[in-house]
């Protein structure tokens, strides 16, 4: 069975930035916000992957018990900056870096900070994505880009740590960048790439 646009899902992040970007990414799905009166939902998995699945499939069980309108499925994703000059950090923990500062300005200030003088900067996005539909099998997506750390944050697009990652063959931060350039090489484009290519070879 092949997919019949539009396909409709629930994403399940209140991330204004990612909200944006699955918009920009899936022209082809039509994403539902995760509503403002649904649960937070669980990150407590070791690996990107289990906390993508937790939070999808948590999401898809709340939704077939209080879902306002029909959907197809339940999209989740789980993503960080891993820097390996930071033994892989933040990694899972990148939203949930330091939780005493509530700006990314400050927690990009932070990760700077804490790499070591003449160190490595090279680092990676990687998103995981979990698609879960309604009535089969959650499964899970990735994607990543190769990249290093700029000196000091530059740029205002994107959201997150973007203003300090270089893309491998860049001299511009993701915060740089005109987004057209991001989704066209950015871990979470390549993972959508990925997802819409499995959705039209089997059909959800």
């Amino acid at each position: 069975m092949i997919v019949h646009s539009p396909l409709k899902v629930v994403l399940a992040s209140r991330n204004v930035g990612k909200l944006r970007e699955f918009a920009e990414l899936l022209p082809d799905i039509q994403v539902v916000p995760w509503p403002a009166d649904a649960p937070e939902l669980p990150e407590t998995g070791a690996f990107f992957q289990d906390n993508a699945l937790q939070k999808a499939e948590g999401a898809r069980a709340w939704w077939l018990a209080h879902g306002t309108e029909p959907v197809d499925g339940v999209l989740a994703d789980d993503s960080g900056l891993c820097v390996d000059a930071l033994w892989g950090g933040p990694g899972v923990l990148s939203a949930r870096f330091a939780p005493d500062l509530p700006a990314y300005r400050d927690k990009i200030r932070r990760l700077l900070a804490m790499l070591p003088e003449g160190a490595v900067r090279t680092a990676r996005f990687v998103c995981v994505l979990a698609y879960a539909p309604l009535q089969a099998p959650p499964f899970t997506i990735s994607g990543s880009v190769e990249g290093s750390l700029a000196l000091e944050p530059r740029g205002e697009s994107g959201f997150g740590y973007d203003p300090i990652f270089l893309p491998e063959g860049h001299d511009h931060t993701f915060g740089e960048l005109p987004a057209e350039t991001k989704h066209s090489l950015s871990h979470r484009a390549r993972a959508c790439q990925a997802l819409w290519r499995r959705l039209l070879g089997e059909g959800m």
